[in-house]
């Protein structure tokens, strides 16, 4: 899903294709899509249909489930999925990814935790919050959240579903993805409440995976993101953290999701393309020692 960085989303297209990786396109509706020309090829195919995102709405969540239906209709039978945003960018060849793949088949990897946890209170779910389509509905129930009027109690709702939240990001195997499909045309009243929430594609598809029989196969996610600000967004990568993922043969991370390989990056943009040049070359390095190997 992109909504900018045009020159970064045509980087990333070319360092991760192989001749069995497609990429599926979704770009935000209120951007001008003719910066994104330039991206092209057999294996590229953007979205016709395209949804106006909203950080923190549903509206995202809508875009995902587009790409997800988009890619999963393709008869080429992909075995896994990733999920990346225009402003991440590989650490690792599309080589190497397919072969970590291959040796963790039957593995998903999405930052799951049982919500509240650390970032993740559950006032998220708990709190109405109407989107920008609704807008004198959104101003009212901002101002009644303000004095703790507008709460509800998600058990009402989910039943016996235990709420799980997470990152946005994901790499997900193909059973894992029908399984979200069909949950979610099956149960549109989860989706329906999910609707109403803060950032629901950080809760809705983690909620749907664990509470199922994924949950025991779900490993962290592959993304490194720092938020070491604290605020709402994480930070930029800059050169201390490219100075990070250099040092290291194997990138990994333990945090409240688990331990394990990270093999992309965010936030990066069509500012900093000169930090890819050293991710690539690092790229580069990696492939040849794992070639030695």
């Amino acid at each position: 899903m992109a909504h900018k960085n045009p020159q970064l989303l045509k980087r990333a297209i070319r360092t991760l294709s192989s001749e069995d990786s497609s990429f599926f396109i979704h770009i935000d509706r209120k951007s001008n899509i003719e910066q994104f020309s330039g991206i092209g090829g057999e294996n590229v195919l953007f979205s016709e249909k395209r949804i106006p995102v909203y950080w923190g709405e549903f509206s995202q969540v809508e875009a995902i489930i587009l790409l997800l239906r988009q890619a999963m209709e393709r008869p080429d039978g992909y075995n896994y999925f990733v999920l990346l945003s225009g402003s991440d960018y590989p650490l690792r060849s599309g080589q190497y990814i397919h072969a970590f793949l291959e040796e963790s088949r039957g593995l998903d990897f999405i930052d799951l935790v049982k919500m509240p946890a650390p970032g993740k209170p559950i006032s998220r779910i708990n709190t109405l919050r109407f989107q920008s389509h609704m807008p004198i509905r959104r101003f009212a129930v901002r101002a009644l959240a303000k004095a703790g009027m507008a709460q509800r109690d998600y058990r009402k709702y989910l039943g016996s579903l235990e709420p799980y939240s997470g990152g946005t990001w994901w790499c997900l195997t193909r059973d894992a993805c029908q399984y979200i499909l069909d949950f979610i045309e099956q149960n549109p009243h989860v989706t329906t409440f999910f609707q109403d929430t803060f950032a629901p594609d950080e809760a809705l598809f983690h909620t749907i995976l664990g509470n199922s029989p994924f949950a025991s196969r779900i490993r962290r996610g592959l993304f490194y993101t720092d938020w070491s600000a604290n605020g709402a967004h994480p930070a930029m990568i800059n050169d201390q953290q490219v100075a990070f993922f250099e040092a290291q043969q194997k990138i990994h991370l333990r945090d409240i999701y688990g331990s394990g390989e990270v093999l992309f990056a965010r936030k990066f943009s069509d500012d900093s393309l000169d930090l890819l040049q050293r991710i690539d070359s690092m790229i580069k390095r990696t492939d040849l020692n794992v070639q030695r190997q």
